[in-house]
């Protein structure tokens, strides 16, 4: 039986309110509500942490290290900019998908780049929700080869 760490960054405890246009109806809790579906279906567990606080997502990235299978992470705005967040990563070592709701290389210059990519197994970006459980269903597929 999996298990994931589902960790949302800055500003994603706002879906649903937040520039519906760009980021959809859905929040965060629809969100979550969805993946514990898919993983009761597929036998895993899931745990999910939202924070607009760097550290403490750090924290919980830490912690997941023997205690979680992989990682599914929206870092939201930390993506451009948190050499912490790529340090945890490449710390401990577990995969990790990095998901995006929109398509960040389509949208303001600065959000083009992640900091975050090159220590993780893959991105999935601008799918909307959906992403979230392809990265899911894909993370599954890693960690059962391991």
């Amino acid at each position: 039986m999996a298990s994931v760490l589902l960790l949302n960054g800055p500003n994603l405890n706002l879906l649903g309110t937040r520039e519906p246009g760009v980021y959809g109806s859905e929040t965060l809790e629809d969100l979550v509500t969805n993946l514990n579906k898919v993983m009761e279906e597929l036998g895993g567990s899931l745990e999910h942490l939202q924070s607009n606080h760097e550290g403490v997502l750090i924290d919980a990235i830490h912690r997941a290290k023997g205690v979680h299978d992989g990682i599914l992470i929206n870092p939201g705005a930390f993506t451009h900019y948190s050499y912490a967040l790529r340090d945890a990563f490449a710390s401990i070592a577990l995969p990790t998908i990095e998901v995006h709701i929109s398509n960040i290389h389509a949208r303001e210059e600065f959000r083009h780049h992640s900091v975050i990519a090159p220590v993780v197994i893959g991105q999935v970006v601008g799918l909307g929700m959906d992403g979230y459980e392809w990265a899911l269903r894909a993370l599954l597929r890693k960690i059962e080869k391991k």
